[in-house]
């Protein structure tokens, strides 16, 4: 399979997100944001705070030396920022930017689309792809009820490795990240949105919503369909919708990429989707193709268990599986946020494939009712080498619980 090559954006100058002036705070009175790190030492952390309405919108905040950090606001008022760093127990004062002196901002994410897919790079460098409408089959053996759209791949490493595998031959239904159901029931069928092979059911991409770019996140807004096709007529049971943003941190002497997963399902009629105990279904991910087999995917689970086999159907924070790319270990971590239901989820570990899942429906029955949302939040943390205990839990603590920042 092979990677998307480097892409440049002729047009596209990837300026002007920082600001700085000689003058190295603001007038006096103007007013900015206190940031604390609550209980845990922070180092690249992402925080995000509603911008006081009324206030002239900035692109910057100015720190105690004149340093400008970037500040992105979006639709929603809600303004985000990247906290280089600040020890447990502290607080650190900044100001609303002001005045104006452009210089280029370093791993600007940029959101392009390409014909039917999606490609989100950090400055120059590719990290993801979504697929948004469906594109060819990649061999001609393949029966088109496999066909599908609306997921994640490639995912590259910061290295520019492949991590992730899309079609793989012993598992066709499998695609990078995506998000489907398996043992389910609705209004008395059992359609399973996972098997695509078996005709029952299949998840459609509807539309792309919205794509944005910017100093501090790029990302997209979409809209998935999952299609009962065992009814007597095609019939939408459920919808999603996922945002996805992917932040620009990672540059430092650990390098990484990091984004985030939101999916809000809801059913599409008065009908609930019933989702059985089952073993698997909800979030996947597939990986690399060279790491099919027991002893070729590594795994280390939150709770610190590396047996691919003991590992399967306990709960965790968070989970990286990883392998080896050109000879060279890389891999992605899968952070699973601690509002999700049931969380920390169960986890479907694969004993000879490069295939995990974090899997609610492993607890037992439970269902997705009219006039509700399912939400789930994910975060990924792609990375060279041999993943670090200590660091993903740094990270997944600043996923669950990151930085506060009040607005003065």
């Amino acid at each position: 399979m092979q990677a998307f090559r480097k892409i440049s954006f002729p047009g596209f100058v990837l300026i002007a997100a920082l600001f700085m002036t000689v003058q190295s705070r603001g007038a006096e009175g103007e007013r900015g944001i206190q940031v604390s790190a609550g209980d845990w030492d922070r180092l690249e952390s992402v925080v995000s705070f509603p911008f006081p309405p009324g206030h002239a919108k900035t692109d910057r905040l100015i720190d105690a030396d004149g340093h400008a950090i970037p500040l992105q606001i979006d639709e929603e008022n809600r303004a985000t920022f990247v906290l280089k760093n600040l020890k447990s127990g502290q607080t650190q004062d900044l100001q609303f930017g002001k005045a104006r002196i452009e210089s280029t901002v370093p791993g600007f994410i940029q959101v392009v689309r390409d014909g039917n897919k999606l490609r989100v790079s950090q400055g120059n460098d590719p990290i993801i792809g979504y697929q948004a409408e469906p594109g060819e089959l990649p061999r001609p053996d393949i029966n088109p009820l496999f066909t599908r759209g609306g997921y994640i791949h490639p995912i590259l490493s910061p290295s520019g490795k492949l991590v992730s595998d899309d079609y793989p031959r012993n598992h066709i239904h499998h695609h990078g990240i995506w998000f489907p159901w398996t043992k389910t029931e609705f209004e008395g069928r059992h359609p399973d949105f996972w098997n695509m092979g078996d005709g029952t059911g299949k998840v459609e991409f509807e539309s792309l919503s919205k794509t944005w770019s910017g100093p501090v996140h790029g990302g997209f807004v979409s809209r998935h369909r999952f299609i009962d096709l065992s009814a007597p007529q095609p019939k939408v049971a459920l919808k999603e919708t996922w945002r996805v943003e992917i932040y620009n941190v990672g540059t430092g002497q650990k390098r990484y990429r990091m984004f985030d997963m939101i999916s809000t399902q809801n059913c599409a009629t008065s009908s609930p989707l019933i989702l059985p105990e089952y073993r698997y279904g909800g979030l996947g991910f597939r990986g690399n193709w060279s790491w099919n087999g027991a002893e070729n995917a590594f795994f280390l689970t939150s709770e610190g268990e590396t047996d691919r086999v003991k590992g399967h159907a306990t709960r965790g924070r968070w989970c990286h599986i990883g392998g080896k790319v050109d000879g060279e270990r890389t891999g992605i971590a899968i952070l699973c946020h601690p509002d999700n239901f049931r969380a920390p989820q169960p986890m479907r570990i694969h004993p000879t494939e490069p295939f995990f899942n974090f899997a609610p429906s492993q607890a037992g029955d439970w269902e997705i009712k009219p006039g509700e949302n399912y939400i789930s939040r994910y975060r990924f943390v792609v990375l060279d080498g041999q993943p670090d205990k200590a660091e993903l839990d740094r990270l997944w603590t600043d996923y669950a619980h990151p930085p506060q920042a009040i607005v003065k």
